[in-house]
């Protein structure tokens, strides 16, 4: 990778100060007791929310990367900076976020206080674990620098932000650490007769980091049936090894039919980090955009996730789909989009159970290992000593004649499950859990009292208002 020239001093402060007295100005001028929101165009959540009258920030000029230091590894984030912004900054330095989610328009900020997860995460934990400092907008308006040193008397902001979903604040400029990479990742894609084993698999490889004598960088699976499963091992590597060619699943070629198709494949670092957003992982054959005739006549730059997420709020606004369903006499439908994490030795446990309960496939798995066995997360907290596996599933479910989408039957029976499995789930989808139990799965003890000191006026919707009732 050829370098690019490193940004001198604070150069970019001066901006950065424009931007917060801008931001901190539309604070002021929204009426006291009106609830404070974001502006915001576009979305990764899958949870429906009702429409505020107040009018919301305008955040869109933080955007952007104000520098990267390649001497030190760090970068100098706006929160809303999408991920794809951010690693065009990065990789021409020969380094990447410690952690980068899947799809492009996943924002830094939103990845911190909504998690996120890739990968990487079995040896780098999720994108706030490799945060060095923020800045924080708080529901009383103040902006905030807060870390994780003991002396900062904000200290429990800043462990308390992750999974707070801008009830306790909005990030406007993250410090994050970076780690050098490799031009290409060369991938192992290694078959499973049974989850069982897939599970056990996965504890052994996060435990020893290593797969024929050679370093992992990158783990993630694929089910696609009881009896058919993948892990997917990454290696990042300086060069094409022998007897390989790159490949490219940004036009015809589509990259989740590649791991049952051959077994080693080599990807440049950039699409192999956005190798699952050309097809939203295999979401875009609701669309249509897999059949070859389609896919031939659609255009390439159009296959993005933030492509498809924008005709499903369309379905979603209109009924689109409801309606047609109602007309051909079909049953309905209801979503079930989530991304679910349960420790590895019960995870084929919970695999067989969504095989005979769901029935989507594929599915998707990730290993995870928080990164900092001293760390606590208060909302979103991990035993230290656990390896984790994320499951993500993202489709729709047939409904009985009497059943109806917003009862959330489906989702329910999993949510049930994960936490009888002592697992949890992400929150940027439907939930439905009653207080008692939301509470006492996320931080139900310390939230209340960020809540108290960071956004003592409800300016903020708080998180349960948000994520349960969906307001």
């Amino acid at each position: 990778m050829q370098k690019a020239a490193a940004p001198s001093g604070r150069a970019w402060r001066e901006r950065y100060d424009d931007l917060v007295s801008e931001v901190s100005r539309q604070y002021r001028s929204i009426p006291a007791g009106a609830t404070v929101r974001l502006a915001k165009g576009t979305s990764n959540l899958f949870r429906p929310r009702s429409a505020l009258a107040s009018p919301g920030l305008d955040v869109t000029a933080f955007d952007g990367v104000l520098e990267v230091d390649p001497k030190r590894r760090t970068a100098q984030v706006l929160g809303m900076t999408t991920y794809e912004h951010l690693v065009d900054a990065t990789l021409p330095f020969g380094l990447a976020p410690m952690c980068v989610p899947q799809l492009r328009t996943i924002t830094l900020g939103g990845a911190v206080t909504g998690l996120g997860i890739e990968s990487a995460s079995f040896r780098q934990g999720t994108p706030h674990e490799s945060v060095l400092e923020m800045d924080i907008l708080t529901g009383e308006g103040e902006v905030l620098t807060v870390t994780g040193a003991v002396d900062d008397p904000n200290r429990d902001l800043f462990f308390g932000f992750p999974n707070s979903y801008g009830s306790l604040g909005y990030a406007l400029r993250l410090e994050i650490e970076l780690e050098p990479v490799r031009p290409f990742v060369e991938l192992r894609h290694v078959p499973y007769a049974s989850a069982a084993a897939m599970a056990e698999a996965i504890a052994e490889l996060v435990a020893s980091r290593s797969f024929e004598g050679r370093t992992i960088d990158f783990i993630d699976g694929t089910v696609f049936s009881t009896t058919e499963q993948y892990l997917t091992l990454g290696f990042m590597v300086d060069e094409v090894p022998a007897g390989l060619a790159v490949s490219d699943y940004t036009g015809m070629g589509i990259y989740y039919r590649s791991i049952q198709q051959r077994e080693r494949d080599v990807l440049t670092i950039h699409d192999y980090l956005w190798r699952w957003d050309t097809d939203w992982f295999w979401c875009s054959r609701a669309f249509g955009a897999q059949r070859p005739l389609i896919r031939r006549l659609w255009p390439k730059r159009r296959l993005r996730s933030d492509v498809y997420w924008k005709l499903v709020a369309f379905d979603r606004r209109h009924d689109v789909s409801g309606k047609l369903a109602r007309l051909q006499r079909k049953p309905q439908r209801e979503p079930v989009v989530q991304d679910i994490e349960v420790p590895v030795g019960r995870l084929a446990e919970f695999l067989d159970f969504f095989h005979r309960e769901v029935g989507i496939e594929p599915i998707w798995v990730c290993p995870l290992r928080q990164r900092d066995p001293s760390a606590r997360w208060p909302l979103y907290e991990f035993d230290a000593d656990v390896i984790y596996v994320n499951v993500g599933f993202w489709s729709t479910v047939a409904l009985p004649a009497t059943a109806s989408p917003d009862d959330g039957l489906v989702n329910r029976l999993i949510e049930a499950k994960v936490t009888e499995l002592d697992g949890r789930k992400s929150l940027y989808s439907t939930a439905f859990y009653d207080r008692d139990t939301f509470w006492s799965i996320y931080g139900g003890h310390e939230y209340p009292m960020l809540k108290k000191r960071y956004d003592p006026q409800g300016r903020l919707l708080g998180l349960y208002e948000k994520v349960v009732d969906r307001r």
